[in-house]
């Protein structure tokens, strides 16, 4: 023990022992951040009408209540739909968008960088009423697409950071070289530069699902209807009767959350090259 103490943990040869605080802080700030979570499981075992912890007893009626419910099911298929096409339209336009942020020398990229970013600028509050009235006028409201539009939106700059983040440790020379040997810009980029960053790019896939997923403010102003999200009617059930099933469906969507999480890094991290 004392032997890890005196360990460097950096190249600068700073010791464990003298990041101990360090180690500490990150412990107590961890516990702060799943404790809440860790809380909202038992409850949603409860027997009880109301939420309750300790659970007195144990049941799974409220889960048996989500799963039993056409209005709850039909949220819960409006959201994986609307977080599915999320994904499918931010990444590839985020990443594209990182992309040619990176590789552009024209004088203005930083300003375009900034308007790419801009949506997580905003009070997401004052976007939600943007696309209200926008959407009022395109006759859009309350629909499929337009709430992937809205959440594209807010998903965007998540993927050009994380994507641009990852480019900017790429060395744009191999590119180059596939381009010098004649491959079109598209297939260098296709199977020299995405394949290295291809990480990032599952990680933005992941961030923009979660994006959508469990976005709650746009989604009360522009969803409803045949189309309501699963969020808008857990806020909805909290501000008109707090019901258990809440505790249920966000014991779900942790587990949904901490699986797309596990899978993305066992799939998406770069293989490590065999030792020579």
């Amino acid at each position: 023990m004392l032997r890890w103490f005196r360990a460097p943990a950096t190249e600068t040869q700073i010791s464990h022992g003298q990041r101990l605080w360090l180690y500490v802080l990150c412990v107590i700030i961890m516990v702060l951040l799943v404790t809440p979570t860790l809380i909202v499981i038992p409850m949603s075992f409860s027997d009880s009408q109301y939420l309750e912890f300790p659970p007195e007893n144990w049941s799974l009626r409220w889960y048996e209540h989500f799963f039993g419910s056409a209005e709850w099911m039909r949220a819960t298929k409006t959201s994986f739909t609307v977080a599915f096409l999320t994904m499918l339209v931010a990444t590839p336009v985020g990443v594209l968008a990182a992309y040619g942020l990176h590789a552009s020398r024209v004088r203005f990229v930083r300003a375009a960088y900034l308007l790419m970013i801009a949506p997580m600028m905003v009070p997401v509050v004052l976007v939600a009423i943007g696309a209200f009235y926008a959407y009022v006028k395109l006759k859009i409201l309350y629909t499929v697409a337009g709430l992937v539009l809205a959440h594209t939106m807010l998903a965007l700059p998540l993927v050009v950071i994380v994507t641009g983040s990852a480019l900017k440790g790429f060395d744009m020379q191999l590119e180059a070289a596939a381009r010098s040997l004649g491959a079109p810009r598209w297939y260098a980029f296709l199977t020299v530069t995405l394949p290295q960053i291809r990480f990032a790019v599952v990680t933005s896939a992941l961030l923009s699902f979660l994006t959508s997923f469990d976005e709650v403010v746009v989604a009360m102003f522009i969803s409803g209807g045949d189309n309501p999200t699963l969020t808008r009617n857990m806020f909805n059930a909290l501000r008109d009767q707090i019901d258990p099933t809440i505790a249920a469906i966000s014991t779900l969507m942790i587990l949904v959350t901490t699986v797309m999480m596990v899978l993305v890094q066992v799939f998406g991290q770069q293989r490590k090259p065999p030792p020579e």
